[in-house]
């Protein structure tokens, strides 16, 4: 049976789950396993020393499930334990702000449990909504109950965009497809392929007492080259942005680098 997993690194209330479950569900098998709170910025941490537990739950009249671990940890009790056959395809998302730009790619929960799905050998997409615009305020307003609507338009237009890229036969040269959305776009937003912008962060952490440290992300962006034909240009101009990615890929160095680094066999 052909089936599609759906995680999230949001957790089980997160306010996008149920309306893109729906969507999705309209059109393909869905299952659903969360982490059961929000588990952002961990990457693709995998639980080590300690047990992961499931509960059964329901979203958008699916059967659910949530998971005590990471979002990396879902997708590996997904596939490998929900169903005797592994899912055609796993998708993440969709997730509160926007997972564009080198570093958050590598730090983003959403992300790792697609990377974590091609470990496994299944395509997935991951996909990721945002503004570039104050982080705290938008992120109040998504979560409002008013935004519900804004949900369920942003979960269809997904859930289309997510069946062009597989009729596309995108998956089949890429290991992960990252796709970048403003939220609740307006009809007509242009589309774009592009690449990932080297973009890194500076402070994450302040302190808060003696020896005590919070996250606390100052917003600050390191710019290491052109942001042209990136999905982070592509979100400062209120695009569409999907982007393929390769893992892993090895930087290309001069000839005359590698000679000098190179030994041969004696």
């Amino acid at each position: 049976m052909s089936w599609t997993l759906l995680t999230n690194d949001d957790g089980i209330d997160s306010p996008a789950l149920a309306p893109f479950a729906a969507a999705l569900a309209r059109t393909r098998q869905v299952r659903v396993i969360v982490p059961d709170r929000e588990r952002s910025w961990i990457g693709k941490a995998i639980t080590r020393h300690d047990p992961v537990f499931t509960e059964r739950r329901e979203v958008a009249g699916l059967e659910a499930f949530t998971c005590t671990g990471y979002p990396a940890d879902a997708v590996q009790i997904g596939i490998h334990a929900l169903s005797d056959d592994p899912p055609e395809l796993v998708v993440s998302g969709i997730n509160l702000g926007y997972n564009h730009g080198a570093a958050f790619l590598m730090s983003s929960g959403t992300v790792g449990a697609a990377v974590e799905s091609w470990i496994s050998g299944v395509p997935s997409v991951a996909i990721s909504v945002g503004a570039m615009t104050e982080w705290p305020a938008w992120r109040a307003a998504v979560l409002a109950p008013s935004a519900a609507a804004g949900w369920g338009r942003t979960a269809d237009l997904c859930a289309g965009i997510l069946d062009d890229v597989q009729v596309s036969d995108a998956l089949d040269h890429c290991d992960v497809v990252s796709i970048n959305l403003p939220f609740d776009p307006p009809p007509g937003t242009a589309r774009r392929v592009t690449g990932i912008a080297r973009v890194g962060y500076d402070r994450l952490f302040r302190a808060d007492g003696p020896g005590r440290f919070v996250h606390d992300f100052g917003g600050g962006i390191r710019e290491y080259g052109t942001l042209i034909g990136s999905d982070v240009e592509a979100a400062n101009l209120g695009q569409i942005a999907i982007t393929p990615v390769r893992l892993p890929t090895a930087a290309e160095l001069p000839d005359v680098i590698k000679r000098s680094l190179e030994r041969m066999e004696r």
